[in-house]
């Protein structure tokens, strides 16, 4: 079984933006959510909930699926659970 970690999800939100070469304040708008949503959720202070990582999904260009299963794939590296 897998934990839910907001830090995890962070860092593969984080990485999807800058692999875009995405300023925050310009991927927040994509997304729909305030500057400092975003941030919050990258530095993993604020929870992401589905509609949220729905909207950011579709700003990647990617399924909701895909960016969760980045998120799973982050979860299982050793250093995640550490």
């Amino acid at each position: 079984m897998i934990e839910y970690d907001r830090y995890a999800v962070g860092r593969v939100v984080r990485r999807f933006r800058k692999e875009r070469g995405l300023s925050q304040e310009v991927f927040s708008g994509l997304c729909g959510l305030a500057r400092s949503h975003l941030a919050m959720i990258e530095c993993g202070t604020k929870q992401a909930n589905f509609e949220t990582l729905w909207k950011i999904a579709n700003a990647c260009g990617v399924l909701p699926s895909q960016l969760v299963e980045q998120i799973e794939q982050e979860l299982r590296k050793p250093e995640a659970s550490e």
